[in-house]
């Protein structure tokens, strides 16, 4: 097995599910890291993406991004380029493309925060599939540096308050965890 497919596994293992959901869900992202050829390539049904939610942890508030192939907002994150395998890294170099933040870092540290397996809908020549995705936190020190990657997919910084009304349930219990590390 791959140094690189060990290292998800490895996030996976020292991850501790919160409800029996979640650990169905931890339990397919790894048969699918064990079993897939390319775990994160996007022609398979099923394929890591990795994602975060990224705060300013001084005024406690969230950054949400409108999503409209999923006519959602969501935090921030997607798939990784050809040869990235490394969920952190995706995480960050999404954080940065998709708000023009150029000082995030893992908050409080790199530990994963949630697992989440989210269906996609069909877009064009791409069926529905699902994302099986590994969710983190970043933080910025310069919230009002943050510019939207296309006009069409708006930021908006939040409270997680706010945030809980605007999104939906598997990002509500992302943020439930992420109010616990912003009160903490």
């Amino acid at each position: 097995m791959s140094t690189s497919r060990q290292a998800s596994l490895d996030l996976l293992a020292q991850f501790r599910p919160r409800n029996p959901a979640e650990a169905a869900d931890v339990a397919r992202t790894r048969e699918l890291l064990e079993t897939a050829e390319d775990p994160w390539l996007r022609s398979i049904p099923l394929h890591v993406t990795a994602s975060a939610m990224i705060v300013h942890p001084k005024s406690r508030r969230v950054l949400l991004r409108w999503h409209q192939r999923q006519r959602a907002w969501l935090q921030v994150g997607g798939h990784g380029d050809p040869g990235e395998i490394d969920p952190m890294q995706v995480a960050l170099r999404e954080g940065g493309e998709e708000t023009g933040l150029h000082d995030l870092v893992p908050w409080p540290d790199a530990s994963l925060v949630q697992v989440a397996i989210v269906p996609v809908n069909a877009k064009g020549d791409e069926p529905a599939h699902e994302h099986s995705d590994l969710r983190f936190v970043l933080a910025t020190a310069e919230p009002g540096a943050v510019r939207p990657e296309k006009p069409n997919a708006p930021l908006r910084w939040l409270t997680v308050a706010q945030a809980h009304e605007a999104t939906e349930p598997n990002v509500r219990e992302m943020l439930a965890r992420v109010e616990g590390l912003l009160a903490g």
